[in-house]
């Protein structure tokens, strides 16, 4: 089994063991100052000191390990993660998850890590670019810049061109203005002169690319998925392959039936959950049920949950942690394992009004009585359980305190036609409307899967929850929800468990 706390070297990254090629060897080596000017440029963002490579023979020439156990761990800030493939151990270099089908070195494992939750971490992004000191497939302008013609000529240069992925883990999406578009767009602030450039971005007020940055998601716990992506663009998660192939890896031609089959199986055969707290222990233990194995086992179809048929919805969708509400006892673990508790008690029955969300409010009923899972309300996963997007304000270029959108672009989006003609609004990502063109659809976005999280800060499509604090204080603000301090500790002890 392949262990985070036995230091395994970055995805993406080379084995120190393995001889440089001639091209490496050719390469000019970047000073000492190299790190500091990382350092003083990113701000947020730690730069993790290069780390001891595992065995030659114990991983590829891309960091990722020849055989991927079927049972594999990985430590995160409040404990360790598993992931589970039900398809048994993976041969990585013959499996097409892990190859790269184009051009630029990518495969999907270049952006969804098994070290971070199956997506990328700040931390995790700037050890890989120390490391290879920027080389890393990761690093490539068509979308992990801040636009496709940043300049990396120099070293000052190439950090300022991956300030946000080395930030925050924030990839460039580009989008065509939808040719149906109900609205036109005005680039308000434009950090980085993509959006506003017209080789690069809007040509006109209602032609040309729109470049937004979003974190990408987790290519696990998939099997319990309503909506594919941020904004829903994808049907399927086989051409959600396809499409990743052709554009993030740069393919000339798509990937063939076979290698598709491959990447869905694997996506589709993996879980990932929180197993173990550092103050609750095992989160199976006592009869609970947290951990990857009962997940991989959990019922799932779309609707399973739907809050839009009340005859038929459990707002009690987690159930993890039951067990433990009646435990006794002052030892600090069994402390931990009651706030965890009082923390999925608060999720699922914390009544508050959920009010201007598009997706689940409307004109005519602009406020509803809910709680967390109202939204979040597949059974002990957290998507919701059909292909609904919702706007809870994220995407707002002014945006709430506990949230952070400095260095995103702003758009003003004015309805031209439609039912919300005459509707200008404000936001950092116009989300599912630069898919379907309806205003009612700005900002709107999927909800995510919650199993997992303490593994994959920061939050939200645009990162701009630094923590699961910020979350929760986002939460707390936004609906007022009334949280004492200890019902956010409790809060976020729950979701640090799942």
């Amino acid at each position: 089994m392949r262990h985070a706390h036995s230091r395994a070297h970055p995805v993406g990254s080379q084995s120190a063991s393995a001889q440089p090629t001639s091209a490496q060897a050719a390469r000019p080596r970047r000073s000492a100052g190299w790190t500091g000017t990382a350092a003083a440029l990113i701000g947020a963002a730690v730069l993790a000191p290069a780390l001891p490579p595992l065995p030659a023979a114990a991983q590829s020439a891309t960091g990722i390990p020849a055989v991927l156990d079927a049972l594999t761990s990985a430590t995160n800030p409040t404990g360790i993660a598993n992931s589970l493939q039900t398809n048994g151990a993976t041969t990585t270099a013959n499996n097409a998850f892990f190859q790269s089908l184009g051009t630029n070195g990518r495969s999907c494992a270049t952006c969804h890590d098994p070290q971070a939750g199956w997506s990328v971490t700040p931390s995790g992004v700037n050890t890989r670019f120390q490391v290879t000191q920027g080389t890393d497939p990761l690093f490539r302008r068509i979308d992990g810049a801040t636009c496709s013609t940043a300049s990396v000529a120099t070293p000052t240069a190439l950090l300022r061109a991956y300030a946000p992925l080395l930030g925050k883990g924030l990839f460039r999406i580009a989008q065509p203005v939808p040719a149906n578009a109900q609205f036109t767009l005005a680039v308000t602030s434009d950090p980085y002169e993509c959006n506003s450039n017209p080789a690069t971005g809007l040509t006109s007020a209602s032609s040309g690319t729109v470049s937004v940055y979003r974190r990408p998601l987790p290519a696990t716990n998939l099997r319990f998925q309503s909506t594919i992506m941020w904004d829903g663009r994808e049907a399927s998660l086989t051409s959600q392959a396809a499409n990743a192939t052709l554009g993030h890896a740069r393919a000339t031609t798509a990937p063939t039936a076979a290698q598709l089959a491959e990447i869905v199986a694997f996506e589709s055969g993996l879980f990932t959950a929180q197993a173990s707290s550092t103050a609750a222990g095992a989160l199976d233990a006592l009869g609970a049920t947290g951990g990857v194995s009962a997940l991989s086992q959990q019922p799932f179809t779309i609707g399973i949950n739907d809050p839009a048929t009340p005859a038929s919805f459990d707002r009690s969708a987690f159930t993890l942690f039951t067990a433990w509400q009646g435990l006794t006892g002052g030892d600090p673990v069994t402390r931990a394992r009651q706030s965890i508790a009082r923390g999925e008690r608060i999720f699922n029955t914390r009544a508050f009004t959920i009010t201007n969300v598009p997706g689940l409010t409307t004109q005519a009923n602009p406020s509803v009585q809910g709680s967390c899972t109202t939204c979040h309300n597949t059974p002990n996963v957290g998507t919701h359980s059909t292909n609904v997007l919702m706007n809870i304000g994220v995407s707002n270029a002014t945006a709430p305190p506990a949230l952070d959108v400095t260095g995103l672009p702003v758009f003003t989006l004015t309805c031209t036609t439609g039912p919300q003609a005459g509707r200008s609004v404000a936001v950092t990502d116009p989300g599912q409307a630069m898919v379907t063109g309806r205003c009612s659809d700005i900002g709107r976005m999927k909800v995510p899967a919650l199993r997992g999280l303490a593994a994959r800060a920061p939050y939200f499509h645009n990162g701009s929850a630094l923590t699961l604090n910020s979350v929760v204080g986002f939460y707390n603000g936004r609906f007022n929800m009334g949280l004492s301090q200890q019902e956010r500790t409790d809060l976020l002890n729950f979701l640090r468990a799942l």
